[in-house]
């Protein structure tokens, strides 16, 4: 497992971008699911960022872990902010129009429908946020 602990702060999307790309091109990824795992993390860590933390702000870390044999990606965000389950929110109704809808969660939403696995838990005071794609 590689870990990457960085401040929840925006400017290191690209920090964390780069952390994950490292790893998914040494494992043989599909651009399919390159793309996929890249709005994944984006979402992910800009909800952090913008909402686990006052403006103190925080930190997140990101644990990376790659099954070979089962090409299988498995990224766990950990962040000690205000406890969120995004899982547990009412899914965005995306057939009513744009003004009729609440604000927020499409891009949950994307994760969740894009992402192979995803679970969520509050543990040790910490946000405990895990996804698993497959790269091929």
């Amino acid at each position: 497992m590689k870990r990457l602990v960085t401040e929840a702060r925006k400017e290191k999307l690209s920090d964390v971008l780069a952390f994950v790309d490292e790893e998914i091109d040494s494992a043989g990824c599909s651009q399919s699911a390159r793309r996929q795992i890249n709005m994944a993390v984006e979402e992910i860590f800009l909800n952090v960022s913008s909402y686990a933390y006052g403006e103190e702000g925080g930190r997140l870390e990101v644990e990376l872990s790659i099954d070979k044999e089962e090409s299988l990606l498995e990224l766990t965000f950990l962040d000690s902010g205000v406890a969120f389950d995004p899982l547990n929110r009412e899914e965005t109704d995306i057939h009513l129009p744009g003004r009729e809808r609440s604000l927020g969660g499409l891009g949950i939403l994307m994760v969740k429908k894009t992402m192979d696995d995803m679970k969520y838990e509050y543990r040790d005071a910490k946000n405990v946020l895990t996804i698993k794609k497959h790269l091929q």
